[in-house]
C-alpha cells in the first residue's frame, strides 16, 4: 500500500503507531499529505496558508517517540497563532503575524504533530458556511456542490478529503459540530475552560468559544484532548479535571447510561425529515448499546434565549472590529464583508447595560438547563435542521418573522431598515441550525456523531451534549456508537492519488 493510501486509510493514532514501528517515516507522511493537499485543493479550496517547507523541515528532525510523531495536521486560520505565519481570520483586513505561538499550538507541536497548512474559515468565524471574499468557497468532499459547514469548514474539508486525519477547530456557536455534521466527522466541542486560548486572549465571545478538533475517529479526539487539555497560568478558569484519561474513557464500555432526546427547534422553525431520521438512527444505536432513552422538552430554551445569544455575539463582533481598526491604524469598514459590517453595527447599537443584562439572562437559563438535565448522562439532539446546503445558499429564507421578533426584543426596531442585510447573515443561519449555541452558552461539552448519510449521499450528524466537565462519558458513548455503526469505515467518494 502506498503512503498516500495509508494516509487515507489510517487515523492519527494508527499513523503514529506506524511511525513508532518504523513502517513509515514522518517525512513520507508529510510529503503524502502535501501531495494530497495540492491534489484536492482545486476541488475543496480548504487551504488558507500552505506551510509546506516548515512541515518538511520539522518532519525530518522530529522525535519519533512523541505520541503523535509525524502525523500531518492543519491549524484553523482563526483563534490561535503560529509564530511568523500570517493569520487572516478569513478576512480581507490585512493579516497579522504573531511573534509567539499560542499555548495550544505549542501543545500540538509537543505532541509531535506536523502542521502542513492553515485551514480556511468564514470571516471572523461568523457564518455556518465557509465562504469568504478573501478565500472563496470551501466545498464538501462528499459533494463539492455543497457546503462543508462553518466556521471550521476548512478543517472539516481537509479531514474528510483525507489530507490530514485530524485538524484543529474552534466552536463559538456550533463551529466544530456543524462542519462535522456536514462532512461525516467526529467533532467534540469541549467544556468551557478545558483548553486554554492564551496568551492571545483569556476568553472569546464572553467565554462561549472553545478550541479542539475535528477527527475521523473517536479515539483520535480523545488522545488529542489528553495531549492538549489543562489550564496554563494565564487561564481565567478551568474545567473540572477528568477522573482518568480521555483515551481510557474512549476505550472502555460506557455501561448502561440514561439518555434524553430533545427533538424540537428552540425557534419553532422547520426540522427536515432527514434530520429526524438521523436522530432516530442515533437513538437506535444508543438502545442497541443497552442505554435507556427518553424524550424531553426544554421549553425555557426558545427565541428569547437565541435573541440574547445573537445580541451578545453582535457586541463581540463590534468590539473585534474596533480592535482591528486600532491594529491596522484605520477603519476596516471597507475591508469587511457586508454581513460582518451589519452585525457589527447591531453590536454598536446595543447598550453596554443591555449586553450585561442579556448575559445574566443567558447564565440563568444555563443554570436551569444544567440542573434540569443533570439526571441524564447525555442529551441527544440535532446539530443542523437540514442536510448540508448548496454552496452559496446562505441567503434569507424562512425566518423573516424571527428577525422581526429578535429586533423587537432588542428594542432595536430602527434596525428593521437593515433587515435585508441582517437577514442575509442571520435568517439562513438560524434556519439551518437551531441547537449548537445552547452548549456554547452553558459551557457544556457536546460531541458530533456521524450517524447518518442521506439518500443523496450527504452526511448528516447529530450531537450528544453532556454534563459540564464530563467529556469522558461522551467519548465512551461515542466510541461505542462508532463500533456498533461502523461509521469509521465511511469515506468521502474522492479519488485517492497513489
Amino acid at each position: 500500500m502506498s503512503v498516500g493510501h495509508t494516509l487515507w486509510a489510517q487515523d492519527a493514532t494508527g499513523l503514529a503507531d506506524l511511525v513508532r514501528k518504523g513502517e513509515v517515516s514522518p517525512i513520507e507522511l508529510t510529503e503524502a499529505a502535501i501531495a494530497r493537499a495540492e491534489a484536492t485543493r482545486p476541488d475543496i479550496n480548504a487551504t488558507a496558508e500552505p506551510l509546506y517547507e516548515a512541515a518538511r523541515a520539522r518532519a525530518k528532525t522530529i522525535d519519533r517517540s512523541l505520541p503523535l510523531a509525524g502525523v500531518p495536521f492543519a491549524i484553523k486560520d482563526l483563534g490561535i497563532a503560529i509564530k511568523g505565519v500570517p493569520t487572516h481570520g478569513g478576512s480581507r483586513i490585512p493579516a497579522w503575524l504573531a511573534d509567539v505561538n499560542s499555548v495550544l499550538t505549542d501543545r500540538y507541536l509537543a505532541a509531535g504533530l506536523v502542521p502542513i497548512v492553515t485551514s480556511t474559515a468564514p470571516e471572523h468565524g461568523l457564518r455556518l458556511m465557509t465562504e469568504s471574499k478573501a478565500f472563496g468557497i470551501t466545498r464538501n468532499p462528499w459533494n463539492t456542490g455543497h457546503t462543508s459547514g462553518g466556521s471550521s469548514g476548512g478543517a472539516a474539508a481537509l479531514v474528510a478529503a483525507g489530507v490530514v486525519p485530524v485538524a484543529h477547530a474552534s466552536d463559538g456557536g456550533g463551529s466544530i459540530r456543524v462542519p462535522s455534521a456536514c462532512t461525516g466527522l467526529v467533532g467534540l466541542k469541549t467544556s468551557r475552560g478545558r483548553i486554554p486560548l492564551t496568551p492571545l486572549v483569556s476568553e472569546s465571545w464572553y467565554g462561549m468559544v472553545v478550541d479542539h478538533a475535528v477527527t475521523r475517529s473517536v479515539r483520535d479526539s480523545a488522545l488529542l484532548l489528553d495531549l492538549t487539555h489543562g489550564p496554563d497560568p494565564l487561564s481565567p478558569y478551568a474545567a473540572l479535571p477528568p477522573k482518568g484519561t480521555f483515551t481510557a474513557a474512549a476505550a472502555r464500555d460506557p455501561g448502561k447510561l440514561k439518555l434524553a432526546v430533545y427533538r424540537k427547534s428552540p425557534l419553532g422553525l422547520p426540522v427536515s425529515l432527514e434530520t429526524l431520521k438521523a436522530l432516530d438512527t442515533a437513538v437506535a444505536l444508543a438502545r442497541e448499546g443497552g442505554h435507556a432513552v427518553e424524550e424531553i422538552d426544554l421549553p425555557f430554551i426558545g427565541r428569547d434565549f437565541i435573541a440574547d445569544f445573537c445580541r451578545t455575539v453582535a457586541s463581540a463582533v463590534a468590539g473585534t472590529m474596533r480592535a482591528e481598526a486600532l491594529r491596522v491604524g484605520r477603519s476596516v469598514a471597507g475591508d469587511i464583508e457586508r454581513a460582518t459590517r451589519v452585525l457589527g453595527r447591531l453590536g454598536e447599537m446595543v447598550s453596554a447595560g443591555e449586553t450585561y443584562a442579556g448575559l445574566q439572562r443567558l447564565h440563568a437559563t444555563s443554570r436551569r438547563l444544567i440542573e434540569e438535565t443533570a439526571r441524564y448522562d447525555a442529551v441527544l439532539m440535532p446539530i443542523i435542521a437540514h442536510p448540508p446546503l448548496a454552496c452559496g445558499a446562505m441567503d434569507p429564507k424562512g425566518a423573516d418573522d424571527l428577525i422581526e421578533n429578535l429586533l423587537d426584543k432588542l428594542h432595536l426596531t430602527p434596525l428593521l431598515r437593515l433587515k435585508p442585510l441582517f437577514g442575509q447573515l442571520m435568517d439562513k443561519s438560524l434556519w439551518f441550525t437551531h441547537w449548537p449555541a445552547i452548549q456554547n452558552v452553558s459551557g457544556q461539552p457536546s460531541i458530533a456523531l456521524p450517524v447518518h448519510v442521506t439518500d443523496a449521499g450527504l452526511p448528516l450528524g447529530i450531537q450528544a451534549a453532556g454534563r459540564p466537565g464530563d467529556e469522558e462519558t461522551l467519548l465512551s458513548l461515542a466510541a461505542q456508537m462508532e463500533k456498533i455503526s461502523g461509521w469509521l469505515g465511511r469515506r468521502a467518494p474522492l479519488k485517492v492519488p497513489s
